[in-house]
Formats: C-alpha cells, structure tokens, sequence
C-alpha cells in the first residue's frame, strides 16, 4: 500500500505553515514534507509533528536564489562553502526531526560553455552531502527538474540521474523521482519506475501540464500509483502539486 505525504510548501496554502499541519492529518495523510523549512525552528517543527503524530520524510537542502529565477546552490562553483553552510545547516535540521531522505537541488547554469565545470561541482558537492548525510543513517537524493518550468537546469531528465549515480557510486545516494517534471520532459514515467524503483529514494507527483491535482491533466494516475505499488519501491509518495480551488476539494484521488 502506498505511504502518501503532503508537500506542505505547495499544498494547504491557505493557512500559515504552522497550521498546515493539523490539516494534513485532518486530510487523511499520515506525512507532511516540507521543500525549506528554515523559517521555523526544528524544535518548533517536532514540536508540531509530535502533536500531530506525523512523521517529515523529506526536505530539501537550501537553494539559495533558484526558485526566484537564480542558478541556485549545489552546481556553482562560485558558492561551495555556501553550499557546506547549507548542508551543515540541513544537518542540524536532521538531528532533530529525523527525515528518511534529503534532497538536493542540482539548480541551473545559464552559461552554456560552463555546463562541465557545473557538472563537475555539483557531483563534488552531492558526495560531500551524501556523506555528511549519511553520518545520521539517511540517504541523500537529487532531483531532475524539466527546462520548460526552469530553463537552464543542468539535470532534466532520468538518464541524467542514473549517469550521476552510475559515477559516483554512492551507497547513501538516489534519485528523486518527480512525476511532473519527467512527463513534462516527456519520460515514459511508469517505464522507468519499474525499471529503477531500486534506485528511487523518493517519489513526487502533480498532474501534467499544469502541475495541478490529479485529474486535472494527461497523467493516468490511475496506472502510475499501480506501478509503483507493484514495484520494489518502499519510500513515500509526495503529493507536490497546485490545488485548483481550496486543496481539500484536490484530494479525491487520496
């Protein structure tokens, strides 16, 4: 049976973070992950999933400027010791809430003839997160994040990850896998699923295009939540999408 968690950077939005919480669990959902959660403090966070008897599967390492249209932090070579701030950062965060995973954010390069040396610092600084990450016992992953929503961003697809995974050989590291963002880049998501269920530490999804709820665009969730039921795959099931109208009335695929 699947284990769903609400992204609740992106889902019951209109409360303030504290609160979304309580209605996650209202909802029905038994995790909550949270994209940054730096704003509150990781004490005030367990205090909050203690009360509410939910685990946090999930955040995400710092990004400095990304989500703002920036090239954000893991891949500049420019901003290594700010990314070791964050990931010491991230690990004070784990300490104390005890996620299963960490993601990292591979981010962007807009100069096309530094993609190599982007590469090249990113794969640096992911084995410098996956050990101070496994430190704790947890895994780390990263992400592919399609080029239409972020134009520029130096992991787009699946064959990226696994060539990222094939050369470092990591025994702490593995994909997150995003539903949206592959089907935007036009993957045969429930293929690869199969394929690589092993090698997937976690799994995100919205419905595409759009990235409302599902049934709100072309995905069959219907034939990706049985794929990855019948696949080897034991993590969490992100939902990280934009409800259309209020988010409990998104939650009839739940």
């Amino acid at each position: 049976m699947l284990k769903f968690s609400a992204n609740i950077s992106m889902l019951f939005t209109e409360v303030e973070l504290v609160r979304r919480f309580e209605l996650a669990k209202l909802a029905g959902f038994k995790g909550v992950e949270i994209q940054f959660p730096y704003s509150l403090s990781a004490i005030k966070i367990k205090e909050i999933l203690d009360d509410q008897q939910l685990v946090l599967p999930l955040f995400n390492v710092d990004a400095d400027d990304l989500l703002q249209g920036g090239e954000g932090l893991a891949s500049a070579p420019e901003k290594k010791q700010q990314f070791r701030a964050a990931v010491n950062q991230a690990l004070e965060y784990a300490e104390i809430l005890k996620p299963e995973v960490i993601n990292v954010l591979p981010g962007r390069c807009y100069d096309l003839s530094r993609v190599h040396e982007y590469l090249e610092t990113f794969k640096e600084n992911l084995a410098f997160a996956e050990a101070a990450f496994a430190s704790l016992g947890l895994k780390t992953v990263f992400e592919a994040i399609n080029t239409k929503d972020m134009p520029g961003f130096i992991i787009n697809n699946g064959s990226g990850m696994l060539a990222i995974l094939d050369e470092l050989k990591l025994p702490n590291l593995l994909m997150q896998y995003d539903i949206y963002h592959l089907t935007m880049m036009g993957e045969n998501v429930n293929y690869f699923i199969s394929r690589h269920a092993h090698q997937i530490g976690h799994i995100q999804f919205a419905d595409c295009p759009g990235r409302g709820q599902p049934g709100t665009g072309s995905v069959d969730f219907a034939t990706v939540f049985s794929t990855i039921n019948n696949s080897n795959y034991c993590g969490w099931v992100g939902a990280e999408y934009k409800p259309i109208g209020k988010t409990n009335n998104s939650l009839a695929w739940l």
